[in-house]
């Protein structure tokens, strides 16, 4: 009975011992991320270990320093025509349409006025006077060489046949204006209406008439551009000017089909700062087609020199609430998130532009760190 006892005695310490042992596992507690400050969190070396965190120093890289900048489809005003007709009259007939493809040559419209028949009937009455008036000189001339007649007299008639000489050459020229060829014209083939020809070969991009209408010499009938002089005017930042040069290459895109890339190049930068604190960038389009019309909005990227820049690893770099930061490694599996702001990027490196020197920072899954600290509140 003793012996019972004993052995009771020594199972109930037994049992008390293992619920001992398992009521102390249960309070131990779970290894836990350490919120230091709201941009610093204190790691374990086991989960350093375990998120695989690389530690390591900002490198100095050689690398493109791209600018993206924006712009829109411009054509040179010298490419650019507006036509108008010299003298003004009524449109007797146009066909049309802005978009149209026209040729250089092509009628664009036919307008009449009296004051045509007139100019042609001037021209042809001051040619005739002129033949008289020349008829009449050589003799007045041959007269005063014989002392047939007065100097007075020869001199008058002189001038009157250089200011008719002047007159028919300067009504010669008013015909011209209005495309009508003085050296063919006659009193059998007369007009009332003038024929408007396309300077070039281009695109119609504004009509500002419509048949029956009176237009003045002052009014713009038709406007064309001609279909490869199209450039790309972009608009840059002050800090960026100084960076460029003419002849540079430009990558462009549009809004409306961001896949297709059009090529351009640096043709003229306008030496002076608006008050925005920007510059227009003229570059002409190398590969431009039909489809890039003036006034098209132009997202344009241009690569300028090499430069040594600060850089930092791709996964070194986080984004938290649209902003960029990296970790900097404070000893003791401590860190503190540092915002940057960050410039190109090439080869797996994207360049800090931190005014300050960094330090250490986390060089690989910068990441786990982020989501941990971000977490910490939760676990």
């Amino acid at each position: 009975m003793k012996h019972k006892l004993i052995s009771g005695l020594i199972l109930m310490a037994v049992l008390a011992a293992c619920s001992s042992s398992d009521k102390n596992e249960k309070e131990i507690p779970a290894e836990k991320t350490v919120q230091v400050n709201a941009d610093e969190v204190q790691l374990s070396a086991a989960q350093v270990k375990n998120a695989g965190i690389v530690v390591g120093q900002p490198e100095t890289k050689s690398m493109h320093n791209t600018i993206n900048v924006n712009g829109v489809v411009d054509v040179p005003p010298e490419n650019t025509y507006s036509v108008s007709v010299p003298m003004g009259g009524y449109i007797k007939k146009m066909m049309l349409i802005p978009g149209m493809m026209v040729k250089k040559g092509a009628v664009l419209a036919i307008v009449e006025d009296q004051q045509y028949i007139q100019l042609q009937q001037d021209y042809l009455t001051a040619k005739n006077r002129l033949k008289f008036a020349s008829a009449d000189y050589i003799r007045q001339k041959g007269l005063n060489q014989t002392k047939a007649t007065s100097d007075k007299i020869f001199q008058q008639t002189e001038s009157d046949f250089n200011n008719q000489k002047v007159l028919v050459k300067s009504l010669a020229e008013k015909l011209r204006l209005i495309d009508i060829n003085p050296n063919v014209l006659n009193e059998d083939n007369i007009s009332r209406s003038i024929r408007i020809y396309a300077p070039i070969s281009g695109y119609v991009t504004k009509v500002n008439t419509n048949a029956g209408k009176y237009v003045n010499s002052s009014d713009i009938l038709f406007e064309l551009i001609s279909p490869g002089a199209l450039h790309a005017n972009l608009t840059i930042f002050e800090k960026d000017a100084v960076n460029l040069k003419v002849g540079q290459k430009i990558v462009c895109s549009t809004s409306a089909n961001p896949d297709k890339k059009y090529l351009a190049k640096i043709h003229l930068i306008t030496p002076s700062i608006e008050d925005d604190r920007t510059t227009s960038v003229h570059c002409d389009l190398e590969n431009a087609d039909s489809k890039l019309l003036p006034g098209t909005f132009l997202n344009a990227s241009i690569a300028v020199s090499n430069a040594l820049v600060e850089t930092a690893p791709e996964d070194a770099i986080v984004k938290w609430e649209n902003k960029y930061y990296v970790f900097t490694d404070l000893g003791n599996y401590h860190y503190k998130m540092i915002p940057v702001e960050t410039g190109a990027s090439l080869d797996g490196f994207t360049e800090i532009k931190t005014k300050n020197k960094l330090g250490s920072i986390v060089t690989k899954n910068a990441y786990a760190i982020l989501m941990k600290m971000k977490n910490s509140g939760e676990e």
